[in-house]
């Protein structure tokens, strides 16, 4: 596997069909953990896409906006998936590194209809939103691995078998994604926002607006992140302590209340936290899934999804 940068530079993993050409947009503003993120993405990968001339081609919109390359071109390079990563900026924010993405994923609908995106996290709120979905606040927002029960047709399309493959990918296929009976999927969850409604011209995978797929089979989201282990999601457990109030001083000034007990609870909370994202969860299988999806063909009809859409530009 062949890692480049934008600005392009390199790097490589592990043999599969033919190789695939990735693009993948992380959306992180001045993270600190932006190369983590990074290295996240090319472990979880690595483990589902074994052939030495696959590439992935990371690029960093919110850090380099005024960089006027650095989104993927597509009148110059082909892609088979574009993935659309998460990101720590509310989406209906109009900063003008947002209203650049938002632009590309629709200019990208547009004039490449047949293109395959992925949403994550952010990626999967944003799609939602640009095609009629409603962004909303959470009350409790979600950190760790979760399960999610999967619609009817998220059993189909995750417990398919059908995906046009030689022999070593079926056998992948029958041990990783394509359990039968499949009614749930655990993935790291991280964020404080989620779709409340299905867009327009989706289809529902997984239930409570967590994941997604394009009536043309072009654009596949969803809100938890495959592709996060817990060495990556464990980075972040500090949110906890803001997104939960957990501060040391979180108690207003005149009020009663044990100080000691408060820290107890506090260290209990984020202990709690960390177990969950160590548990098991099955971000590699829908890496698995993802990619086999990335083969399979799309009607190209983007505007069955541009129709009639609300587009926030």
């Amino acid at each position: 596997m062949t890692i480049l940068e934008s600005p392009h530079s390199m790097v490589k993993t592990a043999p599969h069909s033919r190789p695939l050409k990735l693009a993948i947009l992380l959306n992180s503003y001045r993270s600190p953990f932006i190369h983590e993120i990074r290295d996240s993405y090319i472990r979880s990968l690595s483990q589902v896409t074994h052939h030495p001339d696959t590439q992935l081609s990371f690029f960093y919109p919110a850090d380099n906006y005024k960089q006027e390359n650095d989104l993927p071109d597509l009148s110059r390079d082909n892609y088979d998936l574009i993935v659309i990563g998460g990101g720590n900026a509310d989406p209906r924010k109009r900063h003008a590194w947002i209203l650049r993405v938002h632009k590309f994923i629709l200019d990208t609908v547009k004039n490449y209809p047949r293109q395959k995106i992925c949403g994550i996290c952010w990626g999967h709120q944003t799609i939602g939103m640009l095609f009629g979905g409603e962004v909303i606040d959470l009350e409790h927002p979600e950190l760790g691995v979760t399960e999610a029960a999967l619609t009817p047709l998220g059993q189909k399309f995750f417990g398919s078998r059908d995906h046009h493959h030689h022999h070593q990918q079926q056998h992948r296929a029958s041990t990783s994604h394509g359990k039968v009976g499949k009614k749930v999927l655990s993935l790291q969850q991280h964020h404080r926002r989620a779709l409340g409604t299905t867009p327009k011209g989706f289809h529902e995978l997984l239930v409570d607006s967590q994941a997604f797929v394009s009536q043309n089979n072009a654009i596949l989201t969803f809100q938890g992140h495959p592709e996060k282990d817990a060495r990556c999601a464990k980075l972040r457990v500090g949110d906890a302590v803001r997104w939960y109030s957990l501060g040391k001083n979180s108690v207003s000034e005149g009020e009663t209340g044990s100080s000691e007990s408060e820290e107890e609870e506090r260290v209990t909370m984020l202990g709690k936290i960390q177990k969950d994202m160590e548990r098991q969860h099955d971000g590699v299988e829908v890496w698995g899934r993802v990619l086999d999806w990335v083969r399979e063909g799309s009607s190209g009809a983007g505007h069955e999804i541009l129709h009639g859409g609300s587009v926030h530009l």
